[in-house]
């Protein structure tokens, strides 16, 4: 397999409503295994459909040889057929329809050389472990994030493309599966894009490039290398912006050193004209030739003032801003020490065995488990939001699910009428400020969230999740961390350090994990 390079040749993009998302991209990615890195609503995404040949771009052109493959970011339970997940739909259709007897030239070509793409995809779904039922005709919405994930990558592998773009292939992943992707990467032979916040992953990767808002930028890799050079870029900007200040303070102060030594020379010799016996007009030539040197040296002055100003200001052009997001977390106010118990749950799928759980006030509990077992079903349960097949679930406190969904954050209500609607009570600029602090601006909390990235429609479901009113004595937290970037993730993670209340986390990413300090682990 040859992978050709793809390049960007000045390509721009506008969104619907006219917003520029980027513009004047001029690069290009060389078929090597590739993270690509940015942060939340930067356009990650559109980049991936743009060289993918699904978008058009508003100015500029997208070039590149051999067959590209796009695995979008997967909901956690995409709708469709099993066979449209897997990114072969209309491979499989020509197929069944040329069984059926179709002669369509078009079908034919269609199909290409993959006659056995049933077969093969039935081999890979039963080397991952998945149902043995599992047909590309059935609705996706049977599995599970994981599951369906591990289906969409299938499809990946078995597509014969030159190029794999992949958006966040590790989101709703268990350990075992992560393992298995982390292999099938690193024995791939084609072009390779790797969107992804998984610091794991990304450290696989040969090389990183980083979107923002000044373009592409192309690091080596893997992950620990281009941290260590950002780094390094930003301290070296910020030194850089300090010696170009104290060139701008010491011009300053010469100005005004100038300035004083003329105020004094002008006084010396007004008292020597008062004093001398000269004619007038030879007084007045003196003045003026006095009067145009300070001028000429105060024009030199200014020139000096001006040219240190400018480097000042490309100085600070050249120092990012720096991304210290933060989450606060909803105040342990609740005296009650037990908070919810579930007697002898029996899920209404998954872990078949009944489940029994106490959370007391403190506890941080992480559930774990292979995708599929019932993860995401059992906080559901504990939230109310769906009955158990037997059992009972007793909650003794105010509980709060952030799930895979985000139901909390419907399509067309924007994030700060989803956080006002949680805490009807609390201050509009105190929950603006939270939101800004979290790398949500006041132009994107009033947008409708369907025109946001999945990060920042995450972190706008967190935030109706942590300041509602009133405020959760039990957090269920299903993957918090899915489509969060980098520097979102490490405000979690310190969140969860800190927080003193109760906890119960889904999550397979091992940094969560960790921050998490679990006092109890559930595995299904």
């Amino acid at each position: 397999m040859t992978a050709a390079f793809l390049t960007l040749d000045r390509v721009s993009f506008r969104l619907a409503d006219g917003r520029p998302l980027f513009s004047e991209l001029f690069f290009t990615f060389e078929p090597i295994a590739t993270g690509l890195v940015g942060a939340n609503g930067v356009g990650k995404s559109v980049l991936a459909r743009l060289l993918a040949g699904q978008l058009a771009p508003s100015s500029g052109s997208v070039r590149g040889g051999g067959r590209v493959h796009l695995l979008p970011a997967l909901g956690a339970h995409p709708s469709g057929s099993i066979g449209a997940l897997a990114g072969v739909g209309p491979v499989l259709a020509a197929l069944a329809r040329i069984e059926a007897g179709s002669v369509d030239a078009r079908d034919y070509a269609t199909v290409g050389d993959h006659w056995d793409l049933r077969e093969r995809l039935q081999q890979r779904w039963q080397a991952l472990g998945l149902p043995d039922d599992l047909h590309p005709a059935q609705p996706a919405a049977r599995l599970s994030g994981g599951q369906a994930m591990q289906v969409a990558l299938s499809g990946a592998w078995a597509s014969g493309a030159d190029w794999l773009l992949l958006d966040e292939p590790s989101n709703h992943l268990d350990a075992r599966h992560r393992a298995q992707l982390h292999d099938q990467l690193q024995q791939w032979n084609g072009g390779l894009l790797v969107i992804s916040h998984d610091r794991a992953l990304l450290e696989q990767m040969a090389q990183i490039v980083e979107l923002d808002a000044q373009g592409l930028h192309r690091y080596g890799g893997p992950w620990s290398h281009y941290a260590q050079v950002r780094q390094t870029e930003r301290e070296a900007a910020a030194a850089q912006l300090d010696h170009a200040r104290a060139q701008h303070r010491q011009q300053q102060r010469n100005a005004r050193e100038q300035h004083e030594r003329q105020q004094q020379r002008q006084a010396r010799g007004e008292r020597s004209a008062r004093t001398a016996n000269q004619a007038p007009i030879l007084l007045g030539g003196q003045k003026q030739r006095a009067e145009a040197s300070h001028g000429r040296a105060q024009q030199i002055q200014a020139e000096r003032l001006q040219a240190s100003a400018t480097r000042v200001r490309e100085a600070a052009a050249g120092v990012e801003a720096p991304v210290a997001l933060a989450m606060f977390a909803p105040p342990a106010s609740h005296s009650t020490q037990r908070l919810l118990v579930a007697q002898d749950v029996v899920l209404p799928h998954g872990h078949p065995a009944p489940i029994s759980l106490e959370i007391r006030r403190g506890e941080r509990i992480a559930v774990v488990g292979d995708n599929g077992t019932g993860k995401s079903t059992l906080l559901r349960v504990l939230a109310g939001e769906q009955a158990p097949r037997s059992g009972s679930v007793q909650r003794l406190a105010p509980v709060a699910l952030l799930d895979q969904q985000l139901r909390g954050l419907g399509p067309t209500q924007s994030i700060l009428d989803a956080v006002q609607a949680a805490n009807p009570g609390a201050d509009a600029g105190e929950l603006r400020t939270r939101l800004a602090l979290l790398g949500l601006d006041a132009q994107r909390i009033t947008r409708a969230s369907h025109t946001l990235s999945d990060g920042e429609r995450l972190k706008g479901a967190l935030a109706a999740v942590l300041y509602a009113d009133p405020a959760p004595a039990v957090l269920l937290l299903d993957e918090p961390g899915n489509a969060l970037d980098i520097a979102a993730l490490q405000a979690l993670e310190a969140m969860l350090a800190d927080y003193p209340g109760s906890v119960v986390l889904v999550s397979h990413d091992a940094h969560l994990q960790a921050a998490l300090r679990p006092t109890q682990v559930v595995a299904l």
